[in-house]
């Protein structure tokens, strides 16, 4: 059995947990277990409990017969109360020779939903403190979650000491560690990715930077986007989103990829493939080939009855499907429903024959299943390694077991996330009525919360590996020792830090690596750091697109990628010869690489590909790339519907960048590279300045910009105005820049520019970056120092929250009855300030069910009045107007106020009920002392 960890808080008086202590220590020689009362979470769920039986009965408009409710157990029954962690590792079913000891428990941690390490081997733990905490999901999105951050300073297995490295979150989606003290991470209904750093060393982050945005999106939490990922190749990826992203040393930069159909969960294995998890399927999402490529159909994945699972009998059948998932008489699923985190493990202390396996969790099952992926002609099956046993790699007959997540340790071993949870199924699924609800109520499920544990699994006769990462303390030279380390772990990290660290001094040692080192891996690592150090050789990549190892002329190709995109066209030729590789999977590496940068000769050399080698993923490939099918994605936006006029727009502006832009800017918008990791011009892909503010763009083309940009200087540093061309030139090269070059924002009309070359005609001279900036509205960005309130307020969706405020965010905010004269929207400032443009977005709204195909209602305001105050009795009407579609701009002369209202001016005279509503709203100012979004 493993030892009690201490359970303190880290700030206790000395008083305090010396008592504690030797409480524990009387404990363990009685061998006594934990009391049920004190400050631990078990004790507090279990004394929230009753062990009265619960009368359960059908809903009254039930049919007994439907197969959700057919054969189900009504009768009253005892509460599923938690057991201590000592007690759940009895559980735990695994094959001969595994252990699993806990590492991290309640109280100290809440609800864990990923787990992932930094460069010292410390734990971060992303904390979903609000998830599920009744069967309704109330509170879903208080900002009360957290990320907290563990350490096993004396090295004995348990992490014992931890502070609160990020509070007061609002349903956190992923914790990436990023270099020393350092974490990205984002919110649920939120946009903005931010960079949070530690910068004091006491273990708590107190520097916020803004690193991308444009990455959320709204809806029911387990619908958005997650886990944030550092791929082999050095590009962000997640789940949901159908683009990857990539830190610069001109800025975040953003490439469009495949749609990746996953919920929660990425991984990748030693050659840099990325493995999505998906979530309802209950089955892995997209892993055949590198998502970048884009979304290609393959048929037959999983072996036969992959979808079975196994799991122990845990007699309650909470299933959310009903009856029908129930095996019967064990009360397991039947079906897989749900999964959520997954890990290749590359570890070096379990048995070898795990090396390279897929494991996932399947939280409504109780189980981790092992998956042995097997290559055939180029594609990918799967295979439930214990299927024939009709088992899992781990089950548990504990219903509170949870398996969210799992990750390859720095120690060698598997660790799992156990958010040790009553309910598994957002509260939407659970509604009142439904048997799942039934169930819920039945055994008291909704009590359990608050708990959480973190597992290591380990094999008897091969302990964990006790050396602590200390990779902040080492040098990028030391770094590049560790990628021989037969721990993927270790590898991977120590490339992340020395592409972070963007030192050149170990280019050398690196190009020695991948020339002369044994270690095939290593070469890999060795490879794509150079690549992330802007250091490609050509001619080193040219070598090994001939390597003797097919493994690594797959590498070769995906890393010349780059250099293609920097101006090497001559490596077409490469990706045409290599298509004849004897080799099956080399050949459908540089089909898939001309495919993705469209080589001249594609067409023709797929063709003769697809007639000369019979190979089932050539065919199924080639097909695909010889006659595309448009596959939308799980869950993503089409995105804005151009007319006619503004599609020739784009294409007169895709004429002017090719011809003109690209001298400067690049062919894909990065910055042209000029060697050393710098580029010509600051980059245009994913740019926040370019989607911000339409004169921005504007001002700049029509006059010019010269000096630093942001504190750096670019080689070409004098951006020439072109206020001589006409105002639809500028125009069209404007929204193309806005809306191509993974950039996502509005398109420009000659009228604006127009507006602002009148605005601007006294401009003499290029434009210096402070100057130009103070000239254009800056978004202004929401605080929690602002009041916001409205006439009308109606509930959100289930666990949202009641507040106007949320106008701001994805979630919205709409009145919940119909528009009538003196219903108002208002914003009190902390102070004064010059505002000068309102944009927000009223989204239509579904009347009645889908298939009655009856036409949206758009809920926009039809007629309204905005009026300033600077002291919340005097009004002043500085605008009237009528919105005529879901987006709305309000435009008009810089006006210093502290309040901001809007005010409903007429009843409304359409039929039905038509609320107003307003998401996604910016307020535009000048620039000033208050934090902007630029």
């Amino acid at each position: 059995m493993p030892h009690h960890r201490l359970d303190f808080n880290v700030n206790a008086n000395s008083f305090g947990v010396l008592l504690f202590f030797l409480t524990l220590t009387i404990c363990f020689i009685s061998g006594c277990a934990p009391k049920e009362e004190g400050p631990d979470n078990v004790a507090k769920v279990i004394g929230s409990m009753t062990d009265s039986l619960p009368i359960i009965s059908l809903p009254e408009d039930a049919d007994p017969e439907a197969p959700d409710w057919k054969g189900v157990d009504l009768d009253p029954k005892s509460p599923v109360k938690p057991s201590y962690p000592a007690e759940e590792a009895k559980q735990f079913l695994l094959p001969e020779g595994y252990h699993i000891d806990y590492v991290l428990t309640e109280p100290q941690i809440e609800q864990p939903g990923a787990i992932s390490f930094d460069g010292n081997g410390r734990m971060y733990v992303l904390e979903l403190r609000t998830y599920m905490l009744t069967a309704d999901s109330d509170g879903t999105l208080e900002p009360v979650s957290r990320i907290s951050r563990w350490e096993d300073k004396n090295n004995d297995g348990v992490y014992e000491t931890g502070t609160t490295f990020l509070d007061s979150l609002i349903f956190p989606r992923f914790v990436l560690p990023y270099g020393k003290d350092c974490i990205l991470t984002m919110e649920s209904d939120a946009d903005n990715v931010y960079k949070y750093t530690d910068t004091d060393g006491d273990g708590v982050a107190d520097k916020k930077e803004f690193f991308t945005n444009k990455y959320g999106r709204s809806g029911n939490v387990e619908h958005q986007q997650a886990f944030m990922y550092w791929g082999m190749d050095n590009w962000l990826y997640s789940t949901v989103n159908a683009f990857r992203v990539k830190e610069t040393p001109g800025g975040v930069i953003r490439e469009k990829t495949g749609y990746n159909r996953a919920q929660w969960g990425i991984t990748h294995d030693d050659d840099g493939k990325l493995w999505f998890q998906g979530g309802a399927s209950g089955v892995p999402s997209y892993f055949q080939f590198p998502i970048h490529y884009g979304t290609f159909k393959v048929e037959n994945q999983f072996a036969e009855g992959f979808e079975v699972p196994w799991g122990a009998p845990v007699k309650i059948a909470d299933m959310q499907g009903g009856m029908d998932e129930v095996r019967q008489p064990d009360g397991s699923l039947n079906r897989v429903t749900g999964s959520a985190g997954n890990d290749i493990y590359r570890g070096d202390r379990l048995p070898r024959e795990l090396y390279g396996q897929l494991f996932y969790g399947e939280p409504v099952a109780r189980i981790v299943r092992q998956i042995k992926p097997v290559v055939s002609e180029g594609l990918t099956t799967l295979h439930n390694v214990y299927q024939e046993d009709k088992s899992e790699f781990l089950r548990s007959t504990d219903p509170l077991f949870r398996p969210v997540d799992m990750v390859t340790a720095p120690d060698g071993t598997l660790y799992v996330a156990d958010m040790y949870h009553g309910i598994i199924q957002e509260g939407q699924w659970a509604q009142k009525g439904t048997y799942l609800r039934t169930k819920i109520e039945q055994y008291q499920l909704d009590k359990v919360i608050g708990l959480g544990r973190i597992w290591r699994i380990t094999h008897e006769g091969n302990e964990r590996d006790k050396t602590q990462p200390r990779m902040f303390d080492e040098s990028p030279a030391d770094l590049v020792r560790h990628l021989e380390h037969p721990n993927g772990w270790w590898r991977d990290k120590a490339q992340q830090l020395i592409v972070l660290s963007q030192d050149r001094s170990v280019v050398p040692e690196l190009e020695k690596m991948v020339r002369e080192s044994k270690n095939l891996l290593a070469r890999f690592h060795a490879l794509w750091s150079l690549e992330g150090l802007g250091a490609l050789d050509k001619v080193l990549v040219g070598q090994l697109l001939k390597d003797q190892n097919p493994r690594m002329r797959i590498q070769a190709i995906r890393v010349s990628e780059s250099l293609y995109k920097d101006g090497d066209k001559q490596l077409a030729k490469n990706y045409s010869l290599l298509m004849k590789d004897t080799n099956t999977d080399v050949a459908m590496q540089a089909m898939l690489t001309a495919n993705l940068l469209k080589i001249p000769s594609l067409r023709d050399d797929v063709t003769k590909l697809m007639a000369s080698n019979s190979a089932k993923g050539i065919q199924v490939l080639g097909e695909q790339i010889l006659n595309p099918v448009e596959i939308r994605g799980w869950m993503v936006d089409k995105g804005p519907e151009l007319t006619a006029s503004q599609q020739e727009a784009m294409e007169r502006g895709s004429i002017i960048f090719n011809e003109l832009c690209v001298q400067c800017h690049g062919l894909d918008g990065t910055g042209t590279p000029l060697g050393n990791g710098t580029v010509m011009a600051p980059p245009l892909t994913g740019s926040p300045r370019v989607q911000s503010h339409p004169e921005y763009v504007i001002k700049t083309l029509l006059h010019g910009l010269e000096g630093p940009l942001d504190g750096k200087t670019y080689p070409g540093s004098i951006m020439v105005g072109m206020g001589d061309q006409s105002d639809g030139w500028i125009a069209d090269i404007a929204s193309y820049i806005r809306l191509n070059l993974t950039n996502e924002a509005s398109i420009i009309s000659p009228e604006q520019v127009s507006e602002v070359r009148l605005k601007s005609k006294a401009k003499i001279g290029p434009y210096q970056y402070h100057e130009l900036l103070a000239s254009v509205p800056q978004n202004i960005a929401p605080s929690d120092r602002w009041k916001v309130t409205a006439s009308h307020t109606a509930p959100t969706r289930i666990g949202g929250t009641d507040s106007p405020s949320s106008a701001f965010n994805f979630e919205g905010w709409t009145t919940g009855e119909t528009q009538k004269k003196g219903m108002w929207f208002q914003i009190e400032f902390p102070e004064a300030r010059t505002i000068s443009e309102i944009h927000f977005n009223s989204p239509p709204k579904r009347r009645g069910n889908y298939r009655d195909r009856i036409p949206p209602f758009q809920s926009y305001p039809r007629s309204y009045d905005l009026q300033v105050s600077l002291d919340g009795a005097n009004w002043n009407t500085i605008k009237t107007g009528k919105s005529d579609s879901a987006d709305t701009i309000l435009s008009f002369e810089p006006n210093k106020t502290k309040f901001l209202r809007i005010v409903l001016t007429d009843d409304i005279e359409e039929e039905g009920e038509i609320p107003w509503s307003m998401r996604q709203m910016k307020i535009f100012g000048l620039l000033q002392n208050e934090k902007l979004l630029n």
